[in-house]
């Protein structure tokens, strides 16, 4: 038993030191070698995550950065983990971890990536709305939500997820704005019909 715990302590200790030497990889400002320790982490499995996570709370906004980015990257990571990032103080952090639920969608972040659809930063917002396209069917109720009254910038995000996620409950707003005066939104109301097999002549009498 005293030789189990030795082993276990051992263990234990070595795999801090190593995950101590990758975190500083990860933050060391140089993008090569910060990259390069990702699959390193990414073996390391569940085991990481926890370290991660506590980086993606550091005060630096590039150490915050590289955390999400290997959370990205390792499959062991919950979307649920990555939603409180939507609403990170810096924006290039914010697109980061849309970026990630591109990577792991689930339809627990759709309430989030529905609000970062109008985030002032515009990769963050285009990402998010990359993300719901990937969740899916259960993105539908709030893109639609949306098209009633969101700012004309954010209803082009979500009409085009709409049509890209091509599912039957949109057709009646798609039909709605082949009426609007937007040229973008009227276009990605055409698409979305046209993906859903709906082919006819649109234009304007």
């Amino acid at each position: 038993m005293g030789q189990h715990r030795a082993r276990r302590a051992s263990s234990s200790a070595a795999f801090q030191i190593k995950m101590h030497a990758l975190l500083a990889e990860l933050t060391s400002g140089d993008d090569v070698r910060a990259e390069n320790s990702i699959p390193a982490i990414v073996e390391l499995g569940m085991t990481a995550i926890p370290a991660l996570l506590e980086l993606a709370r550091a005060e630096d906004a590039d150490s915050r950065w590289w955390a999400v980015r290997a959370l990205a990257a390792s499959p062991h990571t919950r979307s649920e983990d990555l939603i409180p990032l939507l609403s990170d103080s810096t924006p290039e952090v914010r697109a980061a971890a849309a970026l990630a639920l591109c990577n792991h969608p689930h339809e627990s972040a759709v309430d989030a990536l529905s609000q970062s659809l109008f985030d002032a930063d515009a990769l963050t917002a285009g990402l998010a709305g990359t993300a719901l396209v990937k969740i899916g069917s259960p993105s539908v109720p709030n893109l639609l939500e949306v098209m009633k009254g969101a700012p004309m910038g954010v209803q082009i995000l979500a009409l085009r997820a709409l049509s890209d996620i091509r599912d039957h409950r949109a057709i009646p707003v798609m039909m709605k704005v082949l009426n609007e005066e937007s040229a973008v939104l009227q276009y990605w109301a055409q698409e979305g019909l046209q993906k859903l097999g709906l082919d006819m002549i649109y234009g304007k009498p």
